[in-house]
Order: C-alpha cells, then structure tokens, then sequence
C-alpha cells in the first residue's frame, strides 16, 4: 500500500525553530538514524520509524557516512525508503550526512582532508539516491588538517550544489570560531553545529554555546538522551534489545551505573509533577535554551519516538524546577 503522509503534519506551527540567523526552520525534535537504521537492524521497524516521524511533522533526518552497521547502510536503507515513500516529499525534508570518521581503508578513509570530505560526500549521495544534501557536515576537527581545507571542502560542496548549506560536529569551542570565519569569508556561513550535549554531559555550556550564538549558528545537540539513560529504560536493569544490551551499541553495559540510575530515577519524580516521561523531561531540559535550535533524537519504536516528539510541547522551566534538577545531578 503507497505511503500517503499525514495532512496534519503541519498543524503546530510553534515545532519549529530558526537554526541561528540563518532562514532555516527546523524541528524541535529531528530523527537520527545514528543507531536502529543499519543492515543489522529490521528495514521494517526502520521505515515505520522514518514515515511515523514525518507525520508528525518531524522534517529533519540526520545521518552519517558510517551509520549502520556495517557503515553505510543506514544510508542505504535512508535511500530506499526514499524512493519507495518520501520522494514526493524531498522538498519537504532537511537530510544531512557527515564525514570525518573512518570509513573505508587506507590514508584517504577518514578526518578532514578535502579528498576524503569530497569523496565520502558522493558516495553518500550515491546510497541515498540524492542529487544533494542539506547539510553536510565535518564530523571532527582534524588537527592534522588545516581548517581552511577541511572547511574548503565543506564551502566546495556547497558551491558545487551537492550541499545546501555546512556544518561542524564535535568542534571544541576555539576550533570553531575559526572554522566559522573561514566559512564565513568563503561566502558559506556556518549553518549549525552538533555537538554532544545532555543532563550527564554538559560540556556545551563551557564556552561553545556562547560562540554559536555570536556566531550566527544554530546548535543540535547528538544523544540528548545519553544514549537512552535519560529514560525509564534501564531502571530495572538493562533489557536485551536496548543499546547496552548490543555488541554494536555506543552504550556500553559498564555505563549504566547505579549512581546514574538513581540520578535518573530522582529526575523521574520531577518529570511525573511536570506531567512528562523522564526522556520528555530530559528533552525539555536540552531545550530550555533558546539557543539550541533542535534535539536529535534516536528512536527503535514508534512509541518512543512519539514520547520525544511529544517532548517539544512543554519546554518551560521555573526556578524551583531547575535549582531541583541541578542538585539531582551535582548529588
């Protein structure tokens, strides 16, 4: 039965944000396909996932040349999903790909060079079935690179009309002051950064946050969630089919610790007298700041990514509220 997308999808005008001070909107909550979209994954599950999120009014997709696993199949299985539902719908959507970490063998396979930012971004397009991207990001600062040819390469791509706009991922704050004033005398303003960013890792607040927003810059912070520990998930142990619970997974079992837990389990209490689950709760909070112009989130159910979706229509904080949060984590 073909895809028809949901007419509704834009009835919350307020779910969207300007990225910086540039013209684009983008969703409070934008999807990853960092985990859940690879060859080992169910295509299935995946493709609900993606279409569930568009109905929503989730127009953001956010990949990378190495998500699967194996790397690229996220963006194989992406390109599919393109072609047999979304391809209506391509100017709707904000698709964005990465390059930075290793990707195939030999010198050329990985960081910032121009050879590897220019090649990886074909063959990405290439899996995806796309003439371009929205944003193409460098995934990491190469220190071995000079910035003015890895942030040549991004300004080429753009130029060259396979990007429409650049972006910078897991830049200190430093390296990104330059990296915006190369792009910025390259006539290709830096659209976005996505750095790390959630209740348990906060090392944006140090300075980046700051120059984004002297810098014009919107900000996405990756695993708002830290990975689903921001959740109800681990509280009675770590299920089998959670990300700790995988070989693959970025989360590893060691991670979930008990300090963390009863951290998380204190947060639940001031999320149930907010009305929210512990991920909306966590989800408010990465957005309280006006500053950051979208959450990425993952998702392995539909329901999930309903509850982060849902995250978006309560965002505010009062005092007492926060002063509580951050005796919960400083504890």
């Amino acid at each position: 039965m073909p895809y028809l997308a949901d007419p509704d999808r834009y009835a919350r005008p307020d779910f969207y944000a300007r990225c910086g001070k540039s013209g684009l909107l983008l969703p409070r909550i934008s999807l990853g396909l960092w985990h859940n979209f690879g060859e080992v994954d169910s295509f299935e599950a995946a493709r609900e996932i993606v279409l569930r999120a568009f109905d929503l009014g989730v127009t953001h997709f956010d990949l990378a040349n190495n998500y699967g696993p194996p790397p690229g199949s996220a963006e194989s299985n992406f390109g599919k999903m393109l072609a047999s539902d979304l391809a209506p719908h391509r100017d709707e959507l904000i698709i964005s790909t990465k390059a930075g970490f290793s990707m195939w063998r030999g010198p050329y396979g990985e960081y910032g060079s121009r050879k590897h930012l220019l090649a990886s971004l074909d063959q990405s397009l290439r899996r995806m079935g796309l003439e371009y991207v929205d944003i193409f990001y460098s995934h990491r600062h190469d220190p071995e690179t000079p910035l003015e040819e890895t942030m040549g390469a991004l300004a080429h791509a753009v130029r060259s009309g396979k990007a429409l706009y650049a972006g910078i991922s897991n830049y200190g704050a430093d390296a990104t002051v330059r990296a915006s004033a190369i792009l910025r005398e390259m006539g290709t303003p830096l659209l976005i950064h996505q750095p790390l960013y959630n209740m348990f890792d906060r090392k944006l607040e140090q300075g980046l946050l700051a120059v984004l927003e002297r810098e014009g810059a919107g900000c996405i912070p990756f695993s708002p969630l830290a990975q689903g520990l921001l959740t109800d998930r681990y509280l009675r142990g770590i299920p089998k089919d959670a990300r700790a619970g995988k070989p693959h997974g970025f989360l590893k079992a060691e991670g979930v610790t008990p300090e963390k837990i009863a951290k998380v389990t204190k947060l639940g209490e001031i999320a149930a007298r907010r009305g929210q689950s512990i991920a909306q709760l966590a989800l408010a909070w990465t957005l309280r700041d006006p500053r950051v112009t979208t959450a990425l989130v993952g998702a392995s159910k539909i329901s999930q990514l309903e509850d982060c979706v849902a995250a978006a229509a309560h965002t505010s904080f009062d005092a007492p509220e926060l002063e509580q949060i951050e005796a919960i984590l400083n504890g």
